[in-house]
């Protein structure tokens, strides 16, 4: 069986890709900060048959990475490394002029560094894998310049370049940042707490990794809504 890991994987995007890869008969390694929110995932995706491996912690610590890799070893290897875990730098968002630099740190610290960390100790296992592949979860923000999202967006763009120069460098992998699109998510909900706009369920993105994972494009930056439309 392929085994991946996912960040971030208690909830949201990362809940609703480890529900589908189960279904498809992946064994897992997820991790989350809340330990009683990731068991219960991991109990619910334990009905597909396959072997699921829920590791609370923080991925800015680095014997918690190396416990995930450690745990994917067990299983078989790193087939597919996920970086979703996300953290936004102020909740709710700011602007810039009053952006805590703390929580400045704190996004680069989740959503580069650790994600750079994690993927530093998996690279022995994905380039062993046949079809070794590394996914960072990206955004809009990154492309775009919106009013409050500048410290968040300013990570993600750096996270989509570390994503760029690693598909550029390990030619033998599939390296992919993926903007999922709007999602009703609870990262969304801290980030906009005013914003009552109806978004799409996180499910909804799911088909289009699904679809990379199938026709295994050029390493590169895409767009879940692109890909979707053009199924």
């Amino acid at each position: 069986m392929p085994v991946a890991i996912i960040t971030g994987a208690s909830k949201g995007l990362g809940r609703a890709l480890a529900e589908a890869l189960a279904a498809r008969g992946w064994d897992l390694v997820l991790d989350a900060r809340t330990a009683e929110v990731l068991k219960e995932t991991a109990a619910s995706l334990g009905g597909h048959g396959t072997r699921v491996t829920a590791l609370p912690g923080d991925v800015t610590e680095p014997a918690h990475r190396s416990e995930l890799v450690a745990a994917a070893w067990k299983l078989g290897g790193v087939d597919l490394l996920v970086n979703n875990a996300s953290a936004l730098g102020a909740e709710p968002l700011a602007r810039l002029e009053g952006l805590p630099l703390d929580g400045l740190r704190r996004a680069l610290e989740v959503n580069v560094v650790a994600a750079l960390g994690l993927v530093q100790e998996a690279l022995p296992l994905l380039r062993a894998s046949e079809a070794g592949t590394l996914i960072t979860v990206s955004s809009d923000a990154a492309a775009e310049a919106y009013e409050t999202w500048g410290g968040y967006g300013a990570s993600k763009a750096a996270l989509d370049h570390l994503a760029a120069v690693l598909g550029e460098e390990e030619p033998g992998l599939r390296v992919w940042a993926v903007d999922p699109g709007d999602m009703a998510t609870d990262l969304y909900a801290a980030a906009v707490p005013d914003d009552r706009d109806p978004r799409p369920e996180p499910a909804s993105a799911v088909p289009a990794f699904l679809r990379l994972l199938d026709e295994r494009p050029v390493s590169g930056r895409y767009g879940a809504p692109s890909l979707l439309e053009g199924r």
